[in-house]
């Protein structure tokens, strides 16, 4: 009996000490892990300090639109950054945002680059898809010609005035500024479309008019909002009238499109307009009668027949 609780004692002991040789180990370990936890990020952030995150020019800094990569001045007129400038002082974020309220771009990523230092830039471009001119609303300034002659308007220069008032439309209704577009893209191709006439006024149902175009095989050459109560197409068979904008929209340029053939069958030089206020009964005036022809409305209305 003595013998057996000898051995439990010894045993005991050794398990004891066991244990606490297992929890010295253990400690050791965390201490371990601790320091060289530290040890990394201390050296994260010596490292991070180091004059080598540094922006120092445009060069460093990447702008991809698509295929194309923009650098230099091209950087420097999207992005108002001082240098020299900390790269980790940089905010990605709020670069990215600032782009977006550029007229040109419609979306922005932003993210740094740690080896070489920089910062790359993914944009968007809008799309232009007509050419919009706004109506000049600049009056001529008072000039004189010497100091006894009385002020007169000076004459704004007519290059100039059809040069400032030209902008680009995207599909949304968004005016592009033509200048700022053409400095990204120096080859770029103008759209055929023109459109007339006050943004402002067109711009609820411009998504809806070029979506119907798109979706037929109507070539429109101008599109005339001068008058919102009469849009007026121009395409290859003359003008079309088709009063204010409504749901009809979309009808009134099936209908258009249905018309093409027309111009094998009239003269598209003696067409003053055709009107399609009413799809139901589109009516056509030629010039100089300027009155509407019977038996040319007849062929209209045979033309839209399903």
């Amino acid at each position: 009996m003595a013998g057996i609780l000898s051995v439990s004692r010894k045993s005991l002991r050794q398990r004891r000490k066991k244990l606490q040789r297992q929890r010295q180990i253990k400690i050791m370990q965390n201490i371990w892990q601790t320091l060289a936890v530290t040890g990394l990020a201390s050296g994260l952030f010596w490292i991070a300090l180091q004059p080598i995150w540094v922006l120092k020019n445009a060069e460093q800094i990447v702008v991809k639109s698509g295929d194309k990569i923009l650098t230099g001045k091209d950087v420097n007129d999207l992005i108002a950054l001082s240098y020299p400038q900390s790269l980790w002082r940089i905010k990605p974020g709020k670069i990215a945002e600032s782009l977006k309220k550029k007229p040109t771009i419609s979306e922005a990523s932003v993210t740094r680059r740690l080896f070489p230092p920089g910062l790359i830039i993914d944009i968007k471009e809008k799309l232009p898809v007509a050419i919009a001119e706004l109506p000049l609303y600049k009056k001529p300034q008072p000039c004189q010609t010497d100091k006894k002659s009385a002020s007169k308007p000076c004459a704004i220069s007519s290059n100039n005035s059809q040069q400032n008032n030209l902008n680009l439309l995207d599909e949304q209704g968004e005016l592009i500024p033509l200048k700022i577009y053409q400095s990204l893209n120096p080859n770029l191709e103008l759209p055929q479309l023109r459109v007339l006439g006050d943004p402002r006024e067109y711009k609820p149902f411009w998504s809806q008019i070029y979506q119907a175009i798109a979706d037929s095989s109507l070539q429109v050459k101008e599109i005339d909002y001068r008058d919102p109560t009469n849009i007026i197409f121009t395409t290859e068979l003359g003008k079309f009238h088709l009063g204010s904008p409504s749901y009809k929209l979309p009808e009134q340029i099936k209908l258009m499109a249905k018309m093409k053939g027309l111009a094998d069958q009239l003269n598209p030089g003696n067409i003053d307009y055709i009107d399609l206020q009413n799809p139901n009964s589109p009516m056509l005036v030629e010039k100089n009668l300027k009155k509407t022809s019977t038996n040319t409305n007849e062929k209209l209305e045979k033309s839209h027949v399903p």
